[in-house]
């Protein structure tokens, strides 16, 4: 589902990281189609009191998963979504330009669906297939203080042995937070 929300990669951009988000609409709410409209600036702003706070954001991710592992793609992989915001990680700034952004249906804070693990499965190794990704990181990991998703529900030791990727591949210390 094509979203109008994305922008030219720089040129020495180097596609090495996918960020993990979560989102809902309105929060909470799950199996409904608001975040496939607001990622297609489709979304009736007057269908519910909470779109009135966010009226006009133009954001998408590459990617969003329901909770019965449904994967929709909005952006190419090969151009930058307008996921991250300001950013920081790895030394870079901007992370936009360098990230491939997940969106997992849920509410910050909240566990995931094995669905939905179960999706990233299949899809981080597929991404690695065709980029260089060495790091797997949560939006709260890139934006600090001004984001917290996904949140301590997501199993990020569980998403580390399934995915068989070295601990240095994801945050410092999500494992300590987290148990198996």
């Amino acid at each position: 589902m094509p979203s109008p929300n994305f922008g030219p990669r720089p040129p020495q951009a180097h596609i090495d990281l996918v960020v993990l988000h979560s989102i809902s609409l309105p929060p909470g709410v799950y199996g409904g189609k608001q975040v496939q409209e607001l990622f297609t600036n489709r979304l009736d702003w007057e269908s519910h009191p909470y779109f009135k706070s966010i009226q006009g954001l133009q954001v998408s991710a590459h990617f969003y998963i329901q909770r019965g592992g449904e994967i929709w793609q909005f952006v190419s992989c090969d151009d930058r979504a307008w996921h991250a915001g300001a950013s920081h990680y790895r030394g870079r700034d901007n992370c936009n330009d360098d990230s491939i952004g997940i969106e997992l249906e849920g509410l910050e804070g909240d566990t995931f669906a094995s669905a939905q693990y179960q999706a990233l499965h299949a899809l981080i190794p597929a991404l690695a297939q065709r980029y260089p990704i060495a790091h797997v990181a949560g939006h709260e990991h890139i934006a600090p203080g001004r984001k917290a998703d996904p949140g301590p529900g997501l199993d990020w030791a569980y998403l580390q042995q399934t995915l068989g990727l070295a601990a240095p591949c994801f945050p410092d210390g999500v494992q300590k937070n987290i148990s198996t």
